[in-house]
C-alpha cells in the first residue's frame, strides 16, 4: 500500500468551506480512480490559519499515476482553489505503508 501526502494552508475563515470543497474535488476524483483504497484529512491550527493534510491510500504507484498524471510528485490542484486563498504545497510525498491498524472500538 502507498500513502500519498499533500498539505495546504487556508485562512481560518475558509477552513470549513475548503474542507467541503476538498471532498467535492480531490476526494471525489481520487475515490473514483481504480486502486484507491481510502483517505484521511488531518487538520491543525496555526496562527490565523488552518493546515490541512490529505492522506490518500493506493494499491500501487501506477494507480496514483491514473489520478495524478505521470509526474506523481506534483500536486493536483483545482481551478477554484484560489477562492479559498489556498496556500498549497506544490509537491506531494509518497510513503510505503508498512503497518496499518485501526480498532473500531477506539473510534466509538
Amino acid at each position: 500500500m502507498i500513502a500519498r501526502e499533500w498539505k495546504c494552508r487556508v485562512p481560518e475563515v475558509h477552513a470549513e468551506g475548503f474542507t467541503a470543497y476538498l471532498y467535492k474535488t480531490g476526494i471525489k476524483d481520487s475515490s473514483a480512480t481504480p486502486g484507491f483504497l481510502g483517505a484521511q484529512i488531518l487538520r491543525r491550527s496555526l496562527a490565523g490559519k488552518v493546515e490541512l493534510t490529505l492522506l490518500t491510500y493506493w494499491d500501487k504507484l501506477e494507480s496514483i499515476k491514473a489520478f495524478a498524471g505521470n509526474d506523481i510528485s506534483q500536486a493536483r490542484l483545482y481551478p477554484e482553489d484560489e477562492v479559498y486563498e489556498l496556500e498549497p504545497d506544490l509537491s506531494v510525498q509518497h510513503y510505503e505503508v508498512i503497518e496499518h491498524q485501526f480498532s473500531a472500538e477506539q473510534w466509538g
